[in-house]
Order: C-alpha cells, then sequence, then structure tokens
C-alpha cells in the first residue's frame, strides 16, 4: 500500500456504532467490566489502554513496517522509555551528533544508575567497531543527525551492533516513515518525536517508539508505559491520526522546499556552509540517495562571522517564525548553540531550519531579505 493510502486507512476502520469515517474521540479514563468481571471488550483503564491510541500505534506500526508501535506524552518520553531498558553495567554507544536532550540524558542522568555511554562518530567504522564491545547492548543513531544533518549508513551501523550482541536504536523524527524506512536496514527499534512530522502543525506533543519484532526489549518498554504512567492522552493522539493523513503530501512539500532552498544558501555570501543531505556537497549525500526517499526538510546553515551576525539575520526575517521545533506547516529557524547549552556541538555561526510548506519563493524571498 502507498504512503497516500496508508496516512489515510493505517490503524483506523469504519466506526461499527455509528457508521463515522473519523475514528471517534474517547475521552473516557475508565470502562466498563462484564458481568463475570472481565473486560471483553479489551480495555479496561486509560493508563493501560485506549480505542484512539491503539489505532494511533497501529497507525505508525503499519508506516513504519513494524512490529509493534508504543506511543508516548512527547519525544523524550519515548527515548527515556528506552533508555530505561538498559540494566546497571549496560553500556550505550551513541551517535555523536544526536539530540542534545538525549544526551543531557546520559550525561547527566543515567551514569547514577551505572549506565555507560560512548559518543562516537558513527560514520568512522573502526571508531565504531571499536566503541561497540562488551558490555555495549545499544547503538543509538539518529540519521540526518540534529543539528548538524549527519547522515548515518543505517545497514553499516547495524552489522557493527549485531555482531556485538548489541540492539540498533534509529532516530528517524527528521525524516518520517515516507522518507526513510530504517527496518529495511537493520534497525531494531525506531524512535519518533510525533511531535514534528507525522503530527505535522505544531499542535501535538507526543512520541512513539517503534519495534522490528516482540521480545524481552518490547515488552520492557511497553510495562514502562502503563506502570509510569508515560502515556499520550487520547486528544493528541486523535489530532495525530488526523495529521498523518496529509504526511506524504506535506513531506513532498518539505523535501522539495528544502532542496530549493538549500541550493539558494549554498550561493548566497553571507553563508559560509550548508548542512542539507540533498547537495552534492554534503559528505553524506551518496548514503542518503540510498537509504532515503528525498532528502528532509530540514537544514542548517552557518554565517559569516559568529553570534552576532546569527542573531542579526534571525532579527530581520518577516515569515520565517523565530520558534524551537520542526516539522510543521510553518517554517521555523532558530540558533541552536544558545539553545542545546554546555553539551551542544552547534557552532555559534550556526543556524537550524525547519523548511515549511509555503511557496519557496516566499521563504527564499525572506531569507535573502534577512541575510541581505
Amino acid at each position: 500500500m502507498h504512503d497516500e493510502t496508508l496516512g489515510v486507512h493505517a490503524g483506523r476502520d469504519v466506526d461499527p456504532a455509528t457508521g463515522a469515517i473519523t475514528i471517534p474521540l474517547h475521552l473516557s479514563t475508565t470502562f466498563e467490566r462484564d458481568a463475570d468481571g472481565g473486560y471483553s471488550r479489551g480495555y479496561v483503564y486509560g493508563r493501560e489502554g485506549n480505542p484512539v491510541r491503539a489505532a494511533l500505534e497501529r497507525c505508525i506500526t503499519e508506516l513504519e513496517g513494524g512490529y509493534e508501535t508504543v506511543a508516548f506524552p512527547s519525544g523524550m518520553a519515548a527515548a527515556f522509555a528506552v533508555l530505561q531498558s538498559l540494566r546497571p553495567g549496560d553500556r550505550i554507544v551513541v551517535a555523536r551528533d544526536t539530540y542534545f536532550g538525549v544526551r543531557e540524558l546520559l550525561i547527566d542522568y543515567f551514569p547514577q544508575w551505572g549506565i555507560d555511554a560512548a559518543f562516537v562518530d558513527a560514520n568512522d567504522a573502526g571508531a565504531l567497531r571499536e566503541a561497540c564491545t562488551p558490555p555495549t547492548r545499544m547503538l543509538w543513531i539518529e540519521t540526518p543527525s540534529n543539528p548538524l544533518l549527519e547522515v548515518i549508513d543505517i545497514e553499516a551501523a547495524a552489522a557493527v551492533a549485531h555482531r556485538a550482541g548489541a540492539l540498533l536504536v534509529c532516530e528517524n523524527t527528521f525524516t518520517s516513515p515516507v522518507v526513510q524506512r530504517p527496518f529495511r536496514h537493520g534497525a531494531d527499534a525506531v524512535v519518533h518525536s510525533v511531535t514534528k512530522y507525522l503530527s505535522g502543525h505544531s499542535d501535538v506533543l507526543a512520541g512513539a517508539v517503534v519495534f522490528k519484532e516482540a521480545g524481552e526489549f518490547k515488552r520492557r518498554v511497553r510495562a514502562f508505559q502503563s506502570n509510569a504512567g508515560s502515556t499520550i492522552d487520547p486528544f493528541s493522539a486523535w489530532l495525530t491520526l488526523r495529521g498523518v493523513q496529509t504526511l506524504a503530501i506535506r513531506m513532498r512539500a518539505h523535501c522539495n522546499n528544502a532542496l530549493a532552498v538549500a541550493r539558494f544558501l549554498e550561493s548566497h555570501p553571507a553563508v559560509t556552509r550548508v548542512h542539507y543531505p540533498g547537495l552534492e556537497s554534503h559528505p553524506g549525500h551518496a548514503v542518503a540517495k540510498k537509504q532515503m526517499r528525498g532528502f528532509g526538510g530540514m537544514l542548517s546553515f552557518e554565517l559569516r562571522g559568529g553570534r552576532a551576525e546569527a542573531f542579526a539575520m534571525l532579527a530581520n526575517l518577516k515569515l520565517v517564525a523565530r520558534a524551537t521545533s520542526l516539522g510543521g506547516t510553518h517554517s521555523l529557524i532558530e540558533h541552536r548553540a544558545s539553545i542545546e547549552g554546555p553539551h551542544t556541538r552547534a557552532p555559534e555561526s550556526l543556524v537550524r531550519l525547519s523548511v515549511g510548506i509555503e511557496h519557496p519563493d516566499d521563504i527564499i524571498a525572506d531569507l535573502k531579505g534577512a541575510l541581505e
């Protein structure tokens, strides 16, 4: 089934009670027992399950081509659920350019529970093999990465992880399943900040973990969702199902617009470097062509100068909004080093741009005016 069709139909059927085409919003936190004390209709309590959440989890599973999805109230909650599946004494190897929130968890919190984290250049095959030694239990990659848009060969990373007896977890937020399917290249789990492209309208806070197969890893993450109360609310799940219906169409616009903007920026004298895998000058372009369908809507670029010049350019924008987050219909831009703090890898001259679905000429005109 094609992405456009999956977005509309995956995880959802016509409501048998009313014939409603759109899935009903179920807000109830509790569900009636049968006369014999059972729950033949499948739901007990909101923390353990909800019909809308279940539909969203089925939908994302089908989109990614996985076995099962567990939905969470944020992308960070999803990441935390995956990391808590590790046990004291375990080791996790992490690609060096990974979302700063995940880095902060692994640097500031998990060491006190006996979890060791090693950050490596995941494109350096020798360094990756050297890092993935016992007691490594997990390799975490993000491709393209945030905010430097580094591209990691998922198949190569999977081979190293599996040779070491470790799981490969791939953060897929920047691409969505429309652009990249990590399971096809050997990943064992896929993590999403659903807040971004999947919901697509900057009005939902949610996350998800998709599993390739059943097993203890999946069981621990699913149990954490219920036992820790880390559950997406029904309305956010419903809004995401609504947003997913246009995912494939939106991603085409995001990808086309981002490529046009990246080419403009690459030619501008005020810009010293553009990080976008769709450009032939990008070091990961060949790998991106191999494992991605399109190059996504995210890019970052470095300005001639430093922090002051970056903020001066941002102040001159009229259409592109200065705001955190990404993946919505609006184009959003921000200075990453000032957001990420002491663990950042972003240069002071770098800004990250989430290219929206506005007309590309209008986005480029706004950037041109701000740069000049």
